[in-house]
């Protein structure tokens, strides 16, 4: 896909959300309905691939977001990045089979590297910016972890970037 009508995607994992795992919460609630309003601006804007890493929390709302509108937009595409295929070993069944609902649904797979390696994800995260113009990133303000090492890296590449405050 071209970058310039590409939208990555960055975000926390449950730990780093206000609310945990309660996707009932009114604040997830909120998030999602203003992650969703920043998916639609992206495709205002003429995105139309979106790029998710498959983390837990931020990154499988983003995908379940962009796979509603792709429901009403059949121009829309996702494409899952994966940093290794053990991604999701250690996740719960639920969390396992809802992951895997969503690569069901994805246009294009990609695994970025065939094993695990403690710069995996900070591959992924390059992978996803360096195809996209556009960054949108659930973000805590917090200048640490794998959010904020690809949002900075966004910054350094001069992507646009639309921040998603987690409150």
């Amino acid at each position: 896909m071209e970058p310039e009508i590409s939208c990555a995607f960055t975000g926390h994992r449950p730990a780093r959300l206000p609310w945990g795992a309660d996707e009932s919460h009114p604040g997830c609630l909120a998030l999602k309905d203003r992650l969703a309003r920043a998916v639609e601006e992206a495709y205002t804007a003429g995105c139309r691939h979106f790029l998710c890493g498959m983390a837990q929390g931020a990154d499988l709302y983003f995908a379940e977001i962009v796979l509603s509108l792709r429901d009403r937009r059949p121009d829309v595409t996702l494409e899952a990045a994966i940093p290794y295929p053990d991604q999701a070993k250690s996740w719960s069944p639920a969390d396992r089979d809802r992951r895997q609902a969503i690569l069901d649904r994805c246009n294009y797979e990609t695994v970025v590297q065939h094993h695990y390696s403690p710069g995996c994800m900070a591959r992924r995260n390059r992978y996803m910016v360096d195809r996209a113009a556009r960054l949108i990133a659930v973000y805590d303000g917090q200048p640490q972890g794998g959010t904020f090492q690809t949002l900075s890296y966004a910054m350094a590449q001069g992507k646009a970037i639309t921040i998603v405050d987690t409150e």
